[in-house]
């Protein structure tokens, strides 16, 4: 996985053209929106999901407890794990 990270505008933008992006670019795509998990399963072609599923809380908060699971996201990616849960 490459080690540069991009957000992406608007946040309204179409599902489908996030995943069109992430499969060019090899891009993961971190979302808490099951949207995602469920074409990944439906697709044969599908960019890695990160799945987050923890509940509404301040940005800060969100980032405090996704920081150090990091180095295990990447290894799952690595692995050619397609939809990783995070809760």
């Amino acid at each position: 996985m490459r080690s540069t990270s991009r957000i992406l505008g608007p946040g309204d933008a179409p599902d489908t053209d996030l995943w069109r992006y992430a499969l060019v670019h090899d891009a993961v795509i971190i979302t808490k929106d099951e949207d995602f998990s469920d074409m990944a399963v439906m697709q044969s072609l599908a960019p890695a999901i990160i799945w987050v599923r923890v509940g509404n809380t301040t940005r800060r908060a969100l980032l405090e407890w996704f920081e150090p699971l990091i180095d295990d996201m990447v290894a799952h990616v690595d692995a050619g794990e397609r939809v990783i849960e995070l809760r």
